[in-house]
Parts: structure tokens; C-alpha cells; sequence
């Protein structure tokens, strides 16, 4: 007799990275000391697929802070917020909102409605 676990999984199993990424739990992730200019914001991740390509959930709430970006898409699940370049343009950010991010893009995000993206880089 063949226990569950030894089953082979289906495609479909093995391509779900996620059921409802918009729920996923999430482990926090310490921002960078001097990178928080307003706010006491949190930020948290999960890790989905790491195989060369990482796509992840990412999630920071309210507060303004300062990043240094690498190679990235991400398409905003919930939230409300912006995303300032160095030359001083935005893109606000809103459900169903896809940007892409290039590495050694200095940012600064301004959250007013905990933002939780999924991303692919």
C-alpha cells in the first residue's frame, strides 16, 4: 500500500505557488537601519519559488521609507501608496497596479494603506 505522501503530485500541485497570495502568511523582514523617514512601518515576505527566478509576497504598512531596488516586476495586491524615483516621479500604487523596478533604482515609498505586492526577480 502507497501512503499519500508518496504519491506522485499532479501539475497542477506542482505549479500552485499559492491558493490566495493576498492571505499568505508572511515572516518579517527587518528594514535597514537609516531606511524608515517616517512611520514606524513593517515590512514581511514569503519566499513562493526561488529556482533562479524569485517570486515572492512582500507587504509593508503605512510609513515612508527609502530602498535601493534590484530587477524586479511586481503587480500590487491591496493597498495604497506611491513610489518615488531619484528624479522625483511617481507611480502611485493601487490593487492591479504592474511596475518595474531596475536594479540601483533609489526609491522612496510613501504607504498610506499597508501595500502587499507579488513579485517576480
Amino acid at each position: 500500500m502507497t501512503d499519500a505522501s508518496d504519491a506522485p503530485r499532479t501539475t497542477a500541485d506542482a505549479r500552485l505557488l499559492s491558493p490566495a497570495a493576498a492571505a499568505e502568511p508572511l515572516e518579517e523582514l527587518p528594514l535597514a537601519e537609516g531606511t524608515v523617514l517616517a512611520g514606524a512601518p513593517r515590512a514581511g515576505h514569503r519566499t513562493l519559488l526561488d529556482d533562479g527566478t524569485a517570486v515572492g509576497v512582500w507587504e509593508l504598512t503605512t510609513g515612508t521609507v527609502t530602498d535601493v531596488e534590484v530587477d524586479e516586476v511586481f503587480v500590487v495586491l491591496a493597498g495604497a501608496g506611491s513610489v518615488t524615483f531619484a528624479d522625483g516621479s511617481a507611480v502611485l500604487l493601487a490593487p492591479g497596479v504592474v511596475v518595474r523596478l531596475r536594479a540601483g533604482d533609489a526609491t522612496t515609498w510613501v504607504v498610506t494603506e499597508t501595500v502587499r505586492k507579488v513579485y517576480v526577480a
